[in-house]
């Protein structure tokens, strides 16, 4: 009765451990590819933040210095 095969028409299944760590290698790199996106997000806005030349200091006073 026992041939060798499984069910699933002679191929040999492959262990669940095998595709657990297959779904957790895809879920790494995806999250892997998202953070670096997120990081680029934020060091676009970093630098386009940072340039402060037309903005008047604050003296802490609460006036506008200039108007």
């Amino acid at each position: 009765m026992t041939d060798g095969k499984d069910k699933s028409g002679g191929r040999l299944a492959r262990p669940a451990k095998d595709l657990r760590q297959d779904r957790l290698k895809l879920a790494l790199r995806e999250n892997l590819k998202r953070r670096k996106s997120q990081a680029r997000g934020r060091d676009d806005v970093t630098i386009a933040s940072s340039n402060s030349d037309d903005v008047e200091p604050d003296d802490g006073s609460g006036k506008n210095p200039g108007k």
